[in-house]
């Protein structure tokens, strides 16, 4: 009975995870310029403080997930809580962009150990499917309001000048909510049943740590140094280790051992469609931000807090496209999605022949809003679309599979689209800004081809609650 009474405090107090990792990956976007000011950093180093925050959150995913599992969810989320809003401090306490950069890894992977534990509390909490229903609806919501906060708390506090610096007011700022949650977490949150059978697989993590790290950091710091041969190998490299690790998980398998990944959800065709289409939206999606919160500041000449205030709009847009968006696919099913693609194709190359020097405010606000709304009709939804022909028994492990890929998607995003947006930027902010538009066109038509080969099976009120109970 008192479970009964206080789940819902306690959801309120674990949401406050996702909340944070959500606002830091977007509070960086707006804040870029004063951050390489302030730390004197180098496009290169300055893109690795977005995605070295992904790759740390990528890279532990699953492995955050099975912690809580074994020692308890309340502990594993109390201790990630306190890990990431100690790295928050040191974040902000940062002198130079390898201090910064380091910090922000141990921040994503401090993210990594806390956001699944909320994931598990709403499977552990809400058995009833309605009101499992709506436990996912909050965590959703949360994600798309993080989203706009993190771009408004951006500019506005990097705008600031108090008696610091006002990009170190962006890190911060997660201390006094740190400190709220952990003690709300210690005096309302109760513990859950563990699991001391299940055992880690330290050598997979390991591989998988080492394969993501020698693809995303060649391709960040080798642009920026000519594309040296170290930079060369180690993506050669990545391919191998890649490659390794996918045996080393098969045999772990075949022997009955407990692998990181169960290779067996990749003999699932649909689901390995839906993560090409998830990878290559997460990538257009997380350099969209990057590149339009950079070239609206230095190409079109918005302050900050300006543009942190333009990403409103989109936000709610989004959010009220991506609750439209499962009752239209009931009547409609994949056709919403593709519509949604195709928008946002228009979009984008709206984007590139109208956003320019002189624009005014309703152009600018408009086409973000027209983005907002088509994303919304599409994000959202890619978890389900992936998830729905897995069987019951697999939707933990392939929803730690599809956040995995999300983030190191993310991160690819940031390095790839990212870079080829700081390379044309030697020739003006409105010619990166056109390449950078053009490589995420690319990524639309990918995705759309990814939604065609789906088939159009409409989603039913047991899918949907299935697939909520694993979603990340």
């Amino acid at each position: 009975m008192e479970q009964s009474k206080n789940k819902w405090l306690e959801l309120s107090i674990v949401l406050s995870a996702p909340l944070l990792s959500v606002i830091d990956v977007f509070i960086i976007n707006v804040a870029i310029p004063a951050i390489k000011r302030g730390v004197h950093a180098n496009d290169a180093e300055i893109q690795f403080v977005i995605a070295g925050y992904l790759l740390g959150y990528a890279a532990f995913l699953i492995t955050g997930g099975r912690t809580g599992d074994h020692f308890g969810r309340k502990k594993v989320f109390f201790w990630g809580m306190l890990a990431f809003t100690v790295a928050s401090c040191f974040c902000g306490l940062s002198m130079n962009a390898l201090q910064l950069n380091i910090t922000r890894f141990v921040q994503g992977l401090s993210a990594s150990f806390m956001v699944p534990q909320t994931i598990a509390f709403i499977q552990v909490l809400f058995t009833d499917t309605k009101e499992r229903a709506k436990a996912i609806g909050m965590f959703g919501i949360t994600l798309g309001v993080a989203a706009v906060i993190g771009q408004v708390l951006g500019g506005y506090l990097s705008d600031t000048h108090w008696a610091i610096e006002g990009w170190r007011l962006i890190f911060f700022i997660n201390l006094p909510i740190g400190i709220i949650t952990l003690w709300a977490t210690h005096k309302y949150v109760r513990e859950t049943q563990t699991n001391k059978g299940s055992k880690f697989d330290y050598s997979g993590i390991f591989i998988l740590t080492v394969a993501l790290f020698c693809l995303i950091f060649p391709l960040i710091e080798g642009r920026e140094n000519g594309w040296p041969l170290w930079s060369i190998a180690l993506l050669i490299a990545s391919i191998g280790i890649f490659a390794y690790f996918i045996r080393n998980q098969k045999q772990k398998l075949a022997n009955h051992e407990n692998p990181l990944i169960d290779v067996r959800l990749f003999q699932i065709k649909d689901f390995n469609i839906g993560l090409f289409a998830a990878l290559f939206h997460f990538m257009l999606h997380t350099s969209y931000l990057l590149l339009s919160a950079v070239y609206l500041q230095n190409g079109l000449g918005v302050s900050a807090l300006d543009c942190g205030l333009y990403f409103i709009f989109p936000g709610v847009l989004f959010i009220i496209s991506s609750m439209l968006a499962p009752k239209l696919m009931l009547l409609f099913g994949k056709r919403v999605m593709q519509t949604g693609a195709l928008l946002l194709g228009v979009t984008f190359l709206m984007q590139i022949e109208f956003l320019k020097p002189g624009s005014s405010t309703f152009v600018i606000i408009s086409l973000m809003g027209a983005w907002g709304f088509s994303n919304g009709l599409v994000l959202p939804a890619l978890l389900n679309v992936t998830l729905k022909s897995v069987p019951v028994e697999y939707a933990g492990a392939a929803a730690g599979v599809y956040s995995t890929f999300q983030q190191t998607a993310s991160a690819l995003g940031v390095s790839i689209i990212g870079g080829i947006f700081f390379y044309f930027s030697a020739d003006g902010w409105q010619t990166a800004y056109t390449a950078g538009m053009i490589a995420i066109l690319v990524c639309v038509v990918l995705v759309s081809l990814m939604l065609f080969l789906l088939p159009d099976t409409k989603q039913s009120l047991q899918n949907q609650s299935r697939t909520a109970a694993a979603i990340e």
